[in-house]
């Protein structure tokens, strides 16, 4: 369908255009002592031609004017259409001009067609501008539709950054930390509310930090530190941590708690299946214009395996390709009784 037609307030204003043209051939086709003949012949018919004239959007749309095809080959459809419209438009104005007559108001409609190779001119060059119209109607729709798009990604990015933020606090984690609070009340306060207030700081600097757009990353390593801190209070010595990172590297911008899911997954689903616990290695570097940070702990190779486990992975990887379009990616891998996660960013 027409998109001119599909819209009430666009075919109002494409019609009301069409009535300059219709004055126009008032004007140039009347006489003195005709106007009211001339304006009761030409007025109709320029709005049965507006209708007319958009079926030059299907001309234009079965030959589109683009880098891989050549005007050049469309001029014979535009030549051969405005050929059968102006013909058409002859025919119209005969058949219009014998009403008008048969009513016997006094009118002479006929004089107008006296030369019709006039009207056949006029309308077929009014065919070809209403294809350079279309033309630029159908560049305009195809523009909109691109920046709709664009539109619709960028509410799909955040879309996925909002359930990337929803699901960095893992509801295990939760349950755990308080579990693991209600069960030191008892035999430690101490250590029970150490954990409440490292669990209040981490709550705290998640949402404080998720709401922006970039952080620095020796930001991002104290919030990975807080969330270490608290399991370490769960697992105990079982887990222990090193990082290595570079000042530069430290004052680099990434997106907020990227890391973070990165880490859960790997103390959940690494250090908690060892009866040893393990270490996990956040190490980070500089390759010219790229940060590569590298998560790494030791995992059971006969440890149980579900869907779970590769949820935080997931959704990395989604805000990733959100805010860098491809320029940024996370790979992972086991070797050696190992799980390696490998951020790359670029460098900000």
């Amino acid at each position: 369908m027409h998109p001119i037609l599909a819209d009430r307030r666009q075919l109002g204003l494409y019609l009301i255009g069409y009535l300059p043209i219709g004055l126009v051939l008032v004007l140039g086709f009347g006489q003195r002592d005709a106007w009211g003949t001339a304006a009761i012949f030409f007025l109709p018919l320029t709005m049965i031609y507006a209708f007319i004239g958009l079926s030059a959007y299907y001309v234009c749309s079965a030959f589109p004017i683009a880098s891989n095809y050549r005007i050049w080959r469309a001029l014979p459809a535009h030549i051969s259409s405005a050929a059968t419209v102006g013909g058409l438009c002859v025919g119209i104005a005969w058949v219009w001009s014998a009403a008008l007559q048969s009513l016997n108001l006094g009118l002479q409609p006929q004089q107008y067609m006296a030369q019709p190779w006039q009207l056949f001119v006029v309308a077929a060059l009014l065919f070809w501008l209403a294809i350079a119209f279309h033309y630029v109607l159908i560049a305009s729709y195809a523009t909109q539709k691109s920046e709709k798009r664009a539109l619709e990604s960028g509410l799909l990015a955040r879309d996925a950054e909002l359930k990337a933020l929803r699901a960095q606090l893992d509801p295990h984690f939760l349950f755990n930390s308080l579990n693991s609070i209600s069960s030191l009340t008892g035999s430690d306060p101490a250590a029970a509310r150490k954990m409440c207030l490292l669990l209040a700081e981490f709550l705290r600097d998640t949402l404080r930090f998720g709401g922006t757009h970039r952080i620095a990353l020796k930001d991002e390593m104290s919030v990975v530190q807080r969330y270490l801190a608290i399991e370490q209070v769960r697992l105990g010595p079982r887990l222990a941590m090193t990082v290595e990172a570079s000042d530069a590297a430290l004052a680099t911008l990434i997106p907020p708690l990227i890391l973070q899911p990165l880490v859960e997954n790997a103390v959940l689903h690494g250090i908690a299946h060892l009866l040893d616990g393990g270490n996990v290695s956040i190490s980070s570097e500089l390759d010219q214009s790229t940060l590569r940070i590298r998560v790494t702990n030791p995992v059971d190779p006969d440890r149980p395996r579900n869907r779970r486990s590769g949820f935080g992975l997931m959704l990395v990887r989604e805000r990733l390709q959100s805010q860098y379009a491809g320029a940024a990616q996370l790979q992972v891998r086991e070797e050696t009784g190992e799980f390696i996660a490998e951020v790359s960013v670029p460098f900000e």
